[in-house]
């Protein structure tokens, strides 16, 4: 058995044996690295700090296990604000835990076979609340019992029936499963006081077992209800048969069980003195959160159906496979070998993708294949001593830079074994001796190695330029985000008036036709999910932006090329074909595409909220952002940048980054969009010169521009330059002062590093994604900390839930 008390010190009591189950509850300070301990008498863990703790528990891969957590609010924060948040097991959803729903706290249980030897138990912030947990409990079970095709069982119910009102659990029940009772009014209870026989591998407690219900009206049915979660959820239900009375020769107890008006079992007999359990073979459904499980007597039976336990279980369906062993092995051994402590580091590196470990980007599968790590960006991480030889087991690793460290040491050679490796950078460090043969080897066949100069000669690859795109989001989502609008010395042409195509042919029509698997609509189509173009949502040099309907249930949005559109079939073609081949949460979704000769449009997702510069502006009637919010949008558009950056091959530059090509979903999700002017390359190549500038004036890299020399680092400019001063002359008035100024002015620095006129002395994109996730997690720490300081309402609560349960030693 695992049992850990959540939040106690482990210097204090730890171990110690719980008097009333006689179990040994330890210190929770082994199996989580984040989250504080309670203050005043309460014993619980509470993570105010990142979105996503966990516990890292040791098991047996393959065994079935009861996983119960336990969450006992108390009031502990004096906030008296009952907390909301999600459990997850490794990358999958578990349970919502509402405190609100159960004052006095609550509980869940799950029935679950791990798939590897490490159980991830995750906590994750779904509001402004903190996560905490109580109790966490492990208990191995039979591997022939709670076993389903389904997937892992959630309990909700789990009762035996008698007039008692004590609660049953270790150890009477050698797993430690919690029994309550239960008896209704038109039941009546029978018992015995001999011993039962347990002969499955269920393993009832004699209590459970001795006592069982019956109808009152001999004649009658037994009748009971339980209720699951949803009334979509997939149900169990296990019934738990002993028979408890002698019954003469001529005296028999038979009856039919079923469940929602479905058979699960005719004529059954409960065997004298013997255990049994009968459960619906397959999942089911049960109508508005009601299972009805009717035990009817038989036509020849002398005696009313009886029942003595019963469980109800629904359904984990746990589909998204878990990043693959050797990957996860070997960046925990990474992170061990330097000692890192990044916060998001915690649970399963790259799944779901929204947690994705800072610095790492992973493969893109479906949800039954593991991913694999792909890219590993440790620069500037205060690395020290030599490198470390478990990088050579992510065999799937693409891009791996631990530039601008204090790594010592020779150049390993066992990193040419990374067949995979495109990309290697370890300039700026105290590395020695020549390079590897082996991995000059490899340069030859492709793969990148960027080291310092200063080596003797023909010791060390000649260090190139590494082009890393830095976010033009410091541009809009990052500057235009945060600050208030400063006058541009751009003027912005004058849009011509926009009408959709009709009898236009494009000049470049005999081209190449695009390459793609998603649908291709025909113009009749178009007009008819935009009801003949009735609805216009904005226009852009494309053209204009239709309101529509996907089989008249999905909302979409229809991008139609005018005739008078200065980008044409070459940018049309551009963004399809890379839409095609790119796919990320923050990059807008091509839904299909239509062209069909002189008609060309786009159908996308359609983004409810409408563009950042909308809301930023204030006018039209925008809703004012608050400044979290911006901070979030500014994640959101550096991380979908840096997938076109180190998720895709060849690298992309979008060239035309800006408020308006940052669309926000209903929940104010930002996606980038319009991908006309994007431009791929490969990552090292310094030679891609355009002949043609493209993109807005006044967010085009100067060193672009002055150069025509296109590298990923041509996605960072901004025309603002501010000056370090009062704070609220810069920031937008509308925020009325509700912020963190050390956020602020975090922000502003970043803005201004990326808007150094030399790509060289900007910041990588991952680093930008690390800078701005650290200035939220720095905004959302100073509100919840006002929040306490605020809070003059403490109040006391009852404890009285399911106390035998706890560890008294609370």
């Amino acid at each position: 058995f695992i049992s850990l008390d959540c939040g106690l010190p482990p210097n204090e009591h730890s171990p110690y044996f719980e008097p009333l189950t006689g179990l040994q509850y330890s210190s929770d300070s082994n199996f989580v690295q984040t989250g504080k301990i309670a203050p005043n008498k309460t014993t619980l863990r509470y993570f105010p700090d990142g979105i996503r703790n966990c516990y890292n528990i040791t098991v047996k891969q393959g065994t079935n296990y009861l996983i119960r957590a336990r969450a006992i609010y108390g009031n502990y924060d004096g906030l008296n604000i009952p907390p909301r948040f999600d459990l997850y097991i490794g990358p999958n959803f578990w349970a919502t835990i509402d405190i609100n729903k159960y004052v006095n706290g609550t509980r869940e249980e799950i029935s679950h076979i791990p798939r590897s030897n490490i159980l991830d138990l995750c906590l994750v912030k779904t509001d402004g609340s903190t996560p905490f947990m109580s109790t966490i409990d492990i208990r191995p079970l039979p591997n022939n019992s709670y076993i389903t095709t389904a997937g892992s069982l959630k309990l909700f119910s789990r009762y035996y029936f008698s007039n008692s009102r004590f609660a049953i659990r270790y150890p009477d029940d050698v797993y430690d499963r919690i029994w309550n009772s239960y008896i209704q009014s038109d039941w009546k209870q029978i018992s015995t006081s001999l011993t039962v026989n347990i002969s499955n591998s269920f393993r009832l407690p004699q209590d459970a077992l001795k006592t069982a219900a019956t109808p009152a009206n001999a004649s009658a049915p037994l009748i009971d209800l339980e209720f699951p979660e949803s009334s979509n959820a997939k149900v169990y239900i296990y019934l738990h048969f002993a028979e408890l009375q002698v019954l003469r020769v001529n005296e028999t107890r038979e009856f039919d069980i079923s469940l929602n008006g479905v058979s699960i079992n005719d004529s059954y007999s409960p065997l004298y003195l013997q255990s049994d359990t009968v459960r619906n073979p397959f999942p089911v459904l049960c109508e508005d959160r009601t299972c009805i499980i009717k035990l009817s007597k038989s036509g020849k039976s002398t005696h009313p159906p009886l029942l003595n336990a019963i469980e109800g279980f629904t359904v984990a369906d746990f589909r998204q496979a878990e990043t693959e062993d050797n990957d996860v092995v070997a960046i925990k051994g990474i992170k061990a070998a330097y000692g890192l402590s990044r916060i998001s580091w915690q649970g399963d590196p790259c799944v779901p993708r929204n947690f994705l470990w800072d610095g790492l980007n992973c493969s893109d599968t479906d949800a039954s294949t593991p991913p694999r790590i792909t890219s590993l960006n440790l620069s500037s991480s205060g690395l020290t001593g030599t490198i470390y030889a478990g990088f050579q087991f992510l065999t799937h690793l693409e891009k791996l830079d631990l530039s601008n460290n204090s790594l010592t040491g020779e150049v390993p050679g066992f990193l040419a074994n990374i067949k995979s490796l495109l990309i290697i950078n370890l300039s700026k460090n105290d590395l020695k001796g020549p390079i590897p043969q082996a991995l000059r080897n490899r340069e030859k066949e492709g793969p990148k190695l960027l080291v310092d100069d200063g080596c003797p000669p023909g010791s060390c690859v000649t260090k190139k330029k590494f082009p890393v795109k830095i976010v033009a989001l410091v541009a809009s989502a990052v500057i235009l985000v945060l600050v208030k609008k400063t006058p541009s010395n751009v003027e912005g042409a004058s849009t011509p008036d926009i009408t959709p195509r009709v009898d236009f042919t494009p000049t470049s029509i005999l081209e190449k036709p695009i390459e793609t698997k998603k649908i291709r609509f025909s113009h009749a189509e178009v007009i008819q999910m935009t009801n003949n173009f009735e609805r216009a949502l904005g226009e852009g040099g494309f053209g204009v932006v239709y309101h529509g309907y996907l089989n008249g249930l999905e909302q979409v949005a229809v991008k139609v090329l005018s005739e008078s559109s200065s980008q044409g079939y070459k940018h049309f073609k551009a963004e399809v074909e890379l839409l095609m081949r790119v796919h990320h949460i923050n990059l807008v979704n091509l839904v299909g595409y239509c062209d069909e000769r002189n008609h060309l449009a786009l159908i996308y997702e359609y983004m409810p909220n409408g563009d950042l510069k909308h809301h930023l502006s204030g006018k039209n009637g925008g809703s004012v952002l608050n400044w979290s919010t911006r901070l979030r949008i500014a994640v959101d558009a550096a991380l979908g940048l840096e997938y076109l950056d180190i998720g895709c091959r060849p690298s992309m530059v979008h060239r035309d980054v800006k408020s308006t090509n940052i669309l926000l979903s209903k929940q104010f999700s930002g996606k980038i969009e319009d991908f006309g002017l994007s431009r791929s390359f490969q990552l090292g190549d310094e030679s891609h010169v355009s002949s043609v500038i493209a993109g807005t004036p006044g967010y085009l890299d100067p060193e672009y521009y002055r150069t025509g020399r296109l590298a990923e680092m041509s996605d960072d400019w901004t025309t603002f330059m501010l000056n370090r001063g009062d704070i609220t002359r810069i920031m937008d008035p509308k925020l009325h002062g509700d912020y963190n100024s050390r956020s602020v002015w975090r922000a502003i620095e970043l803005a201004m590093l990326c808007a150094n006129p030399s790509s060289e002395k900007r910041p990588s994109m991952s680093q930008v994604v690390i800078e701005l996730k650290q200035c939220l997690a720095s905004e959302n720490s100073t509100r919840s900390k006002n929040q306490d300081t605020d809070s003059h309402n403490p109040f006391e609560m009852s404890m009285s839930f399911d106390t035998k349960a706890v560890p008294s030693a609370r």
